[in-house]
């Protein structure tokens, strides 16, 4: 069984949550795309972890993790979550992570690149986490990157370094008058950092087409959401890859597999960490009010995150391009203090109504157009099956469904593992 779980919205849905829920049923986690520029937060038994880049099956004994070759690697920020875990009692081996060796390597050239060049924009600035992402997958597409497997070569490794930097310091000395990096500087850091990671680095495509032919069950655990995808999210505030579960087989070495299933995550209202359109966004005290409740700070950044209404037209068009059978709706406990449930149904553009979420200019000049249904009003933190839901909270369900035409299977009251219902 090959099952993917992804982001249906912006992002910040809560599948790493969702990820440690269900991984018990799955023998490898894989992560297949994007770096340490967003976070999954899982809470359970063993405490409270932020996960930047290592895939949220991490936090399972039995489970094996593998590293893509589609994701982006800090291999500095890699080693210190590493080592976060370690002290934890999460140990990790090279048994229980695998990291490709066609995954690139994020330098500290790169987020020196990505720092410059928000700061030259200004307020026209893309809302980068400043973590080098898009510069090193620029890099990729331009073929000159490092990828991990050149750790793994000392013998070269040197002549990448000194034939990188000749081509990245005419950029970083003639666009942005900065000073240039030196390659004793640059080697430095790629042997203290990926010293350790090498017994870890190997050709997980292979890896993974053996577990296939084994008859292992495989998740794979996206990052962020669908409308930050690079080819159809909110260019150009979007992320630097592909966040759809098409893109799972090929961002984990095994592009002829073919997904059994795939789960969107999308939450019972809407949040957003970065700049772009964000048609629902509140403001002021209402913003406030669902930012506490929500405890929605970005998990990689510490920002606080946009927040508003259930979107409607956005979440349609996520289902989409997701390809979801299936849904978790996360996060319900938290509109528990709503008198009045606000859900978009409808954007309002050019003074015409239209629920077929919109792109470029079109999303910019977008205007909400609401529904309201009834609160719930009451803790549902201890619900743990349907018939323990208040009425409201089950009738806010079945409309959320209905609108976006997909069944919730799922629906998270809580942060724990086990603050779940399964509707069916």
């Amino acid at each position: 069984m090959l099952t993917a779980i992804v982001g249906i919205n912006w992002g910040d849905e809560g599948k790493g949550r969702m990820v440690d829920l269900l991984g018990g049923d799955y023998d490898i986690i894989v992560r297949y795309q994007g770096g340490n520029n967003a976070g999954h937060t899982v809470i359970n038994e063993r405490g409270k972890f932020i996960l930047n880049l290592l895939p949220s099956g991490i936090l399972r004994e039995d489970a094996v993790n593998v590293m893509g070759n589609g994701m982006v690697i800090d291999i500095e920020h890699l080693a210190g979550e590493i080592d976060a875990l370690n002290t934890k009692g999460i140990k990790i081996t090279p048994d229980n992570l695998k990291i490709s060796d066609k995954a690139i390597i994020c330098m500290p050239v790169h987020k020196q690149q990505d720092i410059l060049e928000e700061e030259r924009l200004r307020d026209k600035k893309y809302g980068s986490t400043r973590r080098g992402i898009a510069p090193v997958y620029a890099d990729k597409y331009m073929k000159k990157a490092l990828r991990m497997g050149d750790l793994c070569a000392p013998a070269t490794l040197r002549d990448k370094v000194k034939g990188f930097l000749d081509w990245k310091n005419l950029i970083l000395e003639g666009a942005y008058n900065n000073k240039k990096m030196s390659v004793t500087e640059l080697m430095n850091w790629l042997e203290k950092f990926g010293r350790h990671l090498m017994p870890h680095v190997c050709d997980t495509g292979g890896y993974l087409y053996s577990a296939i032919d084994a008859g292992k069950n495989i998740m794979f655990e996206a990052q962020l959401g669908a409308l930050r995808d690079i080819d159809y999210g909110i260019y150009p505030y979007t992320t630097s890859s592909n966040t759809l579960a098409a893109y799972a087989p090929i961002g984990s070495g095994i592009p002829s597999a073919r997904l059994d299933g795939t789960i969107g995550i999308m939450k019972a209202y809407s949040s957003c960490v970065g700049e772009g359109p964000f048609t629902v966004e509140m403001s002021g005290a209402e913003a406030e009010a669902l930012r506490a409740a929500g405890s929605e700070y970005g998990a990689a950044t510490g920002r606080p995150r946009r927040v508003g209404a259930f979107d409607v037209p956005a979440s349609r068009y996520g289902i989409k391009l997701q390809g979801a059978e299936t849904l978790a709706l996360t996060k319900l406990d938290v509109m528990s203090y709503m008198d009045k449930i606000p859900v978009c149904v409808g954007y309002r553009i050019d003074g015409a109504v239209t629920s077929v979420f919109p792109s470029g200019d079109r999303l910019a000049r977008a205007e909400p157009v609401f529904e309201y249904l009834e609160g719930f009003k009451t803790d549902i933190s201890e619900c743990r099956s349907i018939r323990d839901l208040p009425k409201a909270a089950l009738d806010y369900i079945r409309y959320i469904e209905k609108a976006v035409g997909c069944r919730i299977k799922y629906v998270s009251v809580g942060a724990e593992r086990d603050d779940y219902i399964i509707l069916r």
